[in-house]
């Protein structure tokens, strides 16, 4: 209720009149994320749950690169319709030292289509100063899982920037 209120509040502060820019797409980052074996968790009143470690990894972007801290996962429901549910939550250290969390959910109906694009929404915690545009921004994610030489499970994830 009280946040209702509040955006009720600020869309009647909003001059008359204006209108909102089209939404653009900006590339903001790209990560290589390395995964561990699953964890059945088992099933619930949901749906059968899954956890999947993750492990670490790399990501980089213009003015943004660094690695992914191991001890991450993937909370994954498979749902009744056969589309998995997927909350990663994460944290990325930049090769200036700066640690971000990253908490990344989406929906994959792949098993279903195995064409299907996945689309994630992702919300960054960054610490304030050069990275905290990462947090004051909306971003959209595409997941595809890739195949790395030493045989390791993995997903590329491409970050954009909604502008």
């Amino acid at each position: 209720m009280r946040s209702t209120i509040a955006f009720a509040a600020l869309a009647l502060s909003l001059p008359t009149g204006a209108t909102a820019a089209e939404p653009a797409l900006e590339f903001a980052f790209e990560e290589t994320v390395t995964l561990a074996a699953d964890v059945p968790a088992g099933q619930t009143a949901l749906g059968t749950r899954n956890i999947v470690p993750i492990t670490g990894g790399t990501f980089s972007g213009p003015g943004l690169r660094g690695t992914i801290m191991g001890g991450g996962w993937d909370w994954q429901l498979r749902r009744a319709d056969g589309c998995l549910q997927i909350k990663a939550d994460y944290m990325l250290r930049t090769d200036d030292g700066a640690v971000i969390n990253v908490v990344n959910t989406g929906v994959s109906c792949r098993a279903r289509d195995p064409k299907a694009v996945v689309r994630t929404h992702p919300v960054f915690e960054a610490p304030i100063g050069k990275y905290d545009w990462l947090s004051q921004g909306c971003f959209i994610g595409t997941l595809d899982p890739v195949s790395l030489p030493d045989g390791q499970r993995a997903v590329r994830i491409r970050f954009y920037r909604v502008t």
